[in-house]
């Protein structure tokens, strides 16, 4: 499994415009973003963290009037992120070290930090939540207990990992963060495993 999750970038490179014409637009994705945005006003600055080609997510977030930032470790889908959308602004990055020197209202991570293996993930969130402003939100799509599996991206197979949710309130504790919620396999989002937590204000 180790061996195909350093497939990943490669995967999505060769993959790009499959996925992108594949990628549901339905946004069946809204409640929970709404959710996460809940107190962004806006002009708020948004990470949308592993941006993919933009659609449906990224189109969202612009036309609420936020101020997004794509962020993607494969240039091939950043490409097509910067195309589609001009008002926002797309940079490569990759999260497990993640340091774009800003905060923002909130972080999106769908379809993208299940990407990392667990070890990843226990170093990446406190990274991740750093980014996040006092009384910003975070949205990630996990798995629904902890432990690896695979998934597919266009023709190719693609590695995911999940800790618990316990281990991922206690690293969101340790980084200045309440989890909110904790939805295993949502039943209203196509079976995605959702965690959303908030930065302290103080």
């Amino acid at each position: 499994m180790t061996e195909l999750s350093e497939q990943t970038r490669a995967i999505y490179e060769r993959e790009a415009e499959a996925f992108d014409q594949s990628r549901s637009r339905d946004l069946f994705e809204r409640s929970w973003l709404d959710r996460c945005l809940a107190d962004v006003p806006k002009g708020g600055a948004v990470l949308d963290l592993g941006c993919g080609a933009g659609e449906p997510i990224g189109r969202y977030l612009v036309d609420q009037g936020l101020d997004v930032t794509g962020a993607d470790f494969s240039p091939a889908m950043l490409e097509i992120f910067a195309k589609r959308l001009p008002q926002a602004r797309a940079v490569w990055a990759d999260m497990r070290v993640l340091d774009l020197g800003q905060r923002f209202a909130a972080i999106i991570g769908w379809g993208s930090f299940f990407h990392l293996t667990e070890v990843e993930q226990r170093e990446a969130l406190p990274r991740i939540a750093g980014h996040l402003a006092p009384g910003g939100r975070l949205l990630l799509t996990v798995g629904p207990e902890a432990g690896e599996a695979v998934g597919r991206v266009g023709a190719s197979q693609v590695y995911h990992a999940s800790l618990s949710s316990a281990d991922y309130t206690s690293i969101l504790v340790n980084a200045g963060c309440e989890t909110e919620a904790f939805a295993p396999n949502d039943a209203e989002s196509r079976g995605h495993s959702l965690l959303l937590a908030r930065k302290n204000c103080g």
